[in-house]
């Protein structure tokens, strides 16, 4: 038995670019989450978090490096025949950042979340039961995308991806678009979620203060890789590389924002 859920081994992605260049996104990404655990993977963009997220659940296939989720490796290719299929899609299902385009627009959010639970066999009675888990009231039931507010929109994505009773759900900046009190409201429904039903989170964000509340470990990539792993306090609060400390010497607290820091930070990243 694996004390792992999730395990990440060497992930590594490099893209073609014309006139014979490459673009390395990922090279020898590593972790682990715990059965209900919280990763956040943080980086400033073209960090190659969002390639990471992409390759966990099968959107993009790694170059090297494994996948194995419950100690069962995850192959890069979606399996032949349908029971296998739904099988892998019960191991980690993905949040996007924008979910309208992920949504059947013709389609209201009963019809989605009936869809989704009989896609794998579970009773689409469950679709209201979901709906409330959420936060989403019988006005909205009836909605189709469109006619649903962002936040509103991401709580439906939310609710359908744990339609299939996921084991991990990997959120690929998903509040980024949303204002700062409905960003409160999406955080506060996954740690609610997450305490409810046990699934594990993997958090891609570049908002570091996000990360914080809701995360137990962070990983800070640089250019495909990772340069500063650990709990979230430490890393968050006493970073040791100096690209972390960058990320955090620019960001305003609630004490004010002094640039200084930030150059400070920017000429000791440049000296390292």
């Amino acid at each position: 038995m694996t004390s792992h859920l999730l395990q990440a081994d060497s992930l590594s992605k490099t893209y073609p670019l014309p006139g014979g260049n490459s673009h390395q996104a990922a090279a020898d990404v590593s972790f682990t989450v715990p059965p209900g655990g919280a990763l956040g993977i943080v980086g400033e963009s073209g960090s190659g978090k969002t390639t990471v997220a992409r390759m966990l659940v099968g959107l993009v296939r790694p170059d090297h490096g494994t996948i194995t989720v419950a100690g069962r490796a995850r192959e890069p290719r979606p399996p032949r025949g349908t029971k296998a299929r739904l099988a892998r899609a019960r191991e980690i299902q993905m949040v996007f950042q924008d979910p309208y385009v992920s949504l059947d627009p013709r389609l209201t959010a009963t019809q989605c979340l009936r869809t989704a639970l009989r896609l794998h066999g579970r009773p689409d009675t469950k679709a209201t039961e979901l709906l409330d888990r959420v936060g989403l009231g019988p006005r909205e039931a009836d909605a189709r995308p469109r006619d649903l507010s962002g936040g509103q929109r991401q709580r439906l994505a939310i609710a359908r991806a744990l339609a299939v009773d996921p084991r991990i759900l990997v959120l690929d900046e998903a509040v980024a678009a949303l204002d700062v009190s409905i960003q409160a409201q999406i955080l506060q429904l996954l740690a609610e979620i997450r305490a409810e039903t046990g699934v594990a989170l993997v958090f891609v964000s570049h908002d570091l203060a996000v990360v914080r509340h809701v995360t137990d470990e962070v990983l800070v990539m640089r250019a495909g890789r990772v340069v500063e792993r650990g709990p979230t306090a430490r890393v968050l609060s006493s970073p040791e590389d100096p690209y972390t400390r960058l990320l955090l010497a620019s960001v305003p607290t609630a004490e004010g924002w002094d640039p200084t820091d930030a150059a400070r930070a920017r000429a000791s990243l440049d000296s390292a």
